[in-house]
């Protein structure tokens, strides 16, 4: 089933303009918020406890936007299957590129972290060609893998190399033992898979599992961490801004690099809200 809805709908519709496909976006828009309500719930409650000083009618107004960004968001994931080389730079651009490419002439790494917020998606497929590093996407792997193999071929298809927790260890061993300077794009907002294996923190007002992965890496092999956001200037168009957390990952304390990165991913999301994935089971763990 993922195979046909895949090689025969989105494919198809991949090859239309951008601007083309967003009229589909109200269609889309009505489908995910009030025909399937997607995940209506975990969207609530996730705002219910992020934002408990909001009335019930500023967080519906939230959840609204969030659906038709959402809505926006699976229209671009269709169009990176074939989105073209230069319509991806003029969309998609970094304004801070000078501040990453002077670690690859320092012969160095960098981890760059952010989150699922704006359009993640193109930022791995613009990473190789963003940067003078190798790019290089860590994540989860999906349950579907008939849909991870296709929209890895998309992510990897300018010349972005991605690999899963499984093999990560392998992965940055190779680049870092190699002295290969590689830009490890790291996600870090996903919820911790063991309560044992995460750093806690306070977090949207929460009680928060953080992954120390990113950390853990940077302080492994000596790799400066920076922080990125990804900003809408309008619609299917983004700019990226970078900032150093750390050039020397083991001058810092102990957890300060993911307890930095929790403080500037809140405050992005705070700007807006909107823009974040509020539809993922970020806080499934539970430590109060």
């Amino acid at each position: 089933m993922t195979f046909f809805f895949i090689f025969f709908l989105c494919y198809p519709l991949a090859a239309l303009p951008l601007a083309v496909l967003y009229l589909l976006l109200p269609v889309v828009y009505v489908v995910v918020n009030h025909v399937v309500r997607y995940r209506r719930k975990v969207v609530d409650d996730n705002l219910l406890h992020s934002f408990p000083e909001l009335s019930l009618k500023e967080r519906r107004r939230i959840r609204n936007r969030y659906y038709w960004h959402l809505s926006q968001i699976a229209i671009e994931m269709i169009k990176m299957l074939l989105i073209p080389r230069c319509a991806l730079r003029y969309r998609y651009r970094c304004v801070d590129t000078e501040l990453v490419n002077r670690f690859y002439r320092e012969g160095r790494s960098v981890i760059l972290m952010s989150s699922h917020y704006n359009n993640w998606e193109w930022m791995i497929v613009a990473l190789d060609e963003m940067f003078l590093h190798h790019g290089i996407g860590v994540g989860k792997a999906n349950s579907d893998k008939v849909f991870e193999k296709w929209v890895n071929r998309a992510r990897t298809r300018r010349g972005t190399e991605v690999c899963f927790a499984d093999t990560a260890r392998e992965v940055f061993a190779h680049y870092e033992e190699s002295h290969i300077p590689a830009a490890y794009m790291m996600l870090a907002d996903q919820s911790p898979s063991h309560k044992n294996k995460c750093y806690v923190t306070q977090f949207l007002n929460q009680t928060t599992g953080v992954i120390y992965g990113p950390e853990y890496f940077a302080r492994k092999y000596d790799i400066p961490v920076l922080y990125y956001q990804v900003i809408k200037e309008r619609i299917g168009k983004y700019r990226i801004e970078v900032q150093v957390i750390t050039e020397h990952p083991n001058d810092e304390k102990p957890y300060a690099i993911t307890q930095k990165y929790s403080e500037l991913l809140e405050q992005t999301i705070r700007r807006k809200p909107e823009y974040w994935i509020w539809s993922h089971r970020r806080w499934k763990l539970k430590f109060d």
